[in-house]
């Protein structure tokens, strides 16, 4: 049985932390090793957390917030089903005998059952890695590298809302408490769980899409603690797998399995209690320790998208590139530089950055995402990076493989220094008469440093909203309705009509 503690025994344990400990290896202060698995109750907290959250009790400003990065998720997902991965998504569904439902799956005529559509959108909203991304401030997590909260969360919220017929106000509480809860995950665990190659978008964001079905379904606490365990079975995601049609999978996963672990969990099904916490739990083995610091007593103080915040992508690649692409953009417009008069670009960032964007001559579009030399060659040789430049055959072209050929990217020792809190990119580019241009950028368009307000996710929006083809007429409705979502009255009228 597990074992509960009253608020008098939870401080007791806060208060025997202490200054001193330390998880061994990380040098984070507060962190608590595996070996030392003390009862902080996180998994307690969190489930009350959820189950005592009202609408009212979200404040304006993360209210207005949210909607950029709902506008841009659904963006996202009707633009993902263009992807190469969308038609086999489609087809495998169907193989299932799952299609038919109450949940739209974006972007297409199709609907199916909450966990399916769920599935099928986390895969779109990720398949172009565009999605937004979650920023680290601690100094030994790498900038940028969590989560991206709304892959998870979103196509959960929407699907079981969809379901339901809950109301724009039920739908997006359900989606604020299920990325709170993803992002202190993300930043409690222990900094060796992405170090040693786990996908944390999906392993913390299962949690984030329990959060949205259970809230939705009206789970007490004991049942959302029971759902949260088996999500905890389920979480799971390897960075390994990133330019591959894998990596959205993961994603599409995570969204999924959250609403399959609440869907059980509704009907009685048992599992730990204290998941988050436990010795052999989460926290454990997939970081071998965590921060209670990051997460107990913290949630929705602040609440994470208003700080540190979440960046939304101005350019459908690894967040990582983004700073060094913004330094070229930059050069390319203030000095007229063209690919033709450049004989050498270098990009100098710290070490973990180099250690991600792993794929130095791609010859996919996949592959390209996860490619500074390509991110830097494509803006030189065509003058943009949207979601047309970052297709198989674009990435194939000759004189972009040439332009990659000259682009070297190192590590440099003063981006290490600047700390892994930022992403510190150093640009040089060298043209062949000897002319020398340089910058530099820590943080890109779109982040909480330089963001974008409603309109530039609008604009974003019609982007992708263009590139599959979705009338303006029907990409202008979505819009209006994100905007006025505290008005919707039943999800289930937000999208009826617009892709049959």
């Amino acid at each position: 049985m597990t074992q509960r503690l009253n608020r008098k025994q939870f401080l007791a344990g806060l208060s025997a932390l202490g200054a001193g400990a330390a998880l061994a290896g990380s040098g984070r202060r507060g962190a608590v090793a595996a070996e030392r698995s003390a009862p902080f109750g996180a998994t307690e907290e969190a489930a009350d957390f959820v189950v005592a959250a009202r609408y009212a009790d979200l404040p304006p400003d993360l209210i207005a917030l949210g909607k950029k990065h709902i506008l841009d998720a659904i963006g996202l997902a009707i633009a993902g089903e263009r992807a190469e991965s969308g038609p086999i998504v489609r087809r495998y569904l169907g193989d299932l005998g799952v299609l038919g439902g109450p949940s739209t799956i974006l972007g297409t005529g199709l609907r199916a059952g909450p966990r399916f559509a769920a599935f099928a959108n986390g895969v779109a909203i990720h398949a172009d890695d565009f999605d937004d991304t979650q920023l680290a401030v601690a100094k030994d997590r790498v900038y940028g590298l969590l989560t991206h909260p709304t892959v998870p969360t979103l196509p959960a919220a929407l699907a079981v809302s969809e379901s339901l017929g809950k109301s724009g106000r039920d739908f997006m509480l359900a989606y604020h408490l299920g990325l709170e809860v993803t992002t202190k995950l993300a930043e409690a665990i222990a900094p060796r769980s992405y170090e040693s190659g786990f996908h944390a978008t999906s392993m913390c964001g299962v949690f984030g899409s329990a959060v949205c079905a259970g809230k939705l379904h009206g789970l007490d606490a004991g049942r959302l603690r029971n759902a949260f365990g088996t999500a905890g079975a389920e979480a799971s995601g390897l960075r390994e797998n990133f330019g591959t049609m894998t990596k959205p999978f993961q994603a599409g996963h995570g969204a999924e399995a959250g609403i399959v672990a609440v869907d059980l969990a509704a009907l009685g099904w048992t599992a730990a209690e204290d998941i988050f916490e436990a010795k052999r739990g989460f926290f454990a083995a997939f970081g071998g320790g965590w921060d209670p610091g990051a997460m107990v007593g913290r949630l929705g103080k602040p609440w994470s998208l208003l700080s540190p915040g979440v960046s939304i992508k101005p350019y459908p690649s690894g967040s990582l590139t983004h700073p060094a692409m913004d330094v070229m953009a930059g050069l390319i417009a203030q000095h007229g530089l063209r690919a033709q008069d450049v004989a050498q670009v270098r990009v100098g960032t710290n070490r973990q950055m180099l250690n991600t964007l792993i794929h130095h001559r791609p010859t996919t579009g996949l592959q390209a995402k996860f490619s500074m030399e390509y991110c830097m060659a494509v803006l030189l040789v065509l003058g943009k990076a949207g979601l047309g430049q970052f297709q198989d055959d674009v990435v194939g072209r000759p004189d972009l493989r040439d332009m990659v050929g000259r682009v070297d990217f190192y590590n440099n020792p003063e981006a290490d220094a600047a700390g892994a809190d930022k992403m510190r990119s150093y640009v040089e580019v060298r043209l062949a008469d000897g002319r020398v241009f340089t910058g530099q950028g820590d943080f890109a368009t779109g982040s909480p440093q330089k963001p974008m307000s409603f309109d530039d996710a609008a604009r974003k929006f019609q982007g992708c909203a263009e590139f599959a083809e979705l009338p303006r007429s029907k990409a202008d409705r979505i819009v209006a309705a994100v905007q006025n979502l505290e008005a919707v009255a039943d999800m289930r009228t937000v999208f009826a009509g617009l892709f049959a």
